[in-house]
């Protein structure tokens, strides 16, 4: 007595896809352009808002957080790594956030107040803020490559 089983086992297996019977594609009727590029090409850059990630007006404020040097440490703080972020809102309201190298350092007291002095000169900022935070805590693994260079870190 045969099982359903057994009767799979018996049947013959499907033939294997080969490439050699793939059937060639037609050739195209119509030569296609290179038109591909053409719409981008011809796309002008679009306009950089003056605020927002990638700004004008943020590029500003880093480069002005750049001009700022560790009394203790000859690399300027956004190298250093004490910079967590900044951002500029539609309004040109830039707030950075920031941390010091320990809390019981030398500049806590000043340091602060520099960076938004700084930040509030910049041509175009209306007002600046700087929040200064403990968590995540510095380290040195948060220096950029230059600031390793100039430390003989690397």
């Amino acid at each position: 007595m045969n099982t359903p089983q057994d009767d799979t086992d018996t049947a013959a297996k499907p033939p294997r896809a080969r490439v050699s019977d793939a059937i060639e594609p037609a050739a195209p009727t119509e030569k296609r352009e290179r038109d591909y590029l053409d719409g981008f090409l011809a796309a002008k850059p679009a306009e950089n808002a003056a605020g927002g990630a990638g700004g004008d007006l943020q590029q500003a404020v880093v480069d002005a957080l750049k001009e700022i040097y560790d009394p203790e440490i000859p690399v300027n703080i956004y190298d250093l790594g004490l910079i967590y972020g900044v951002e500029v809102d539609d309004d040109a309201d830039a707030t950075i956030l920031m941390t010091l190298t320990t809390p019981h350092c030398p500049v806590a007291e000043t340091m602060p107040g520099e960076v938004e002095l700084r930040a509030a000169s910049v041509p175009g900022i209306r007002d600046a803020e700087v929040e200064l935070v403990w968590d995540p805590p510095w380290s040195p693994e948060k220096m950029s490559d230059e600031a390793r260079l100039e430390l003989g870190m690397l």
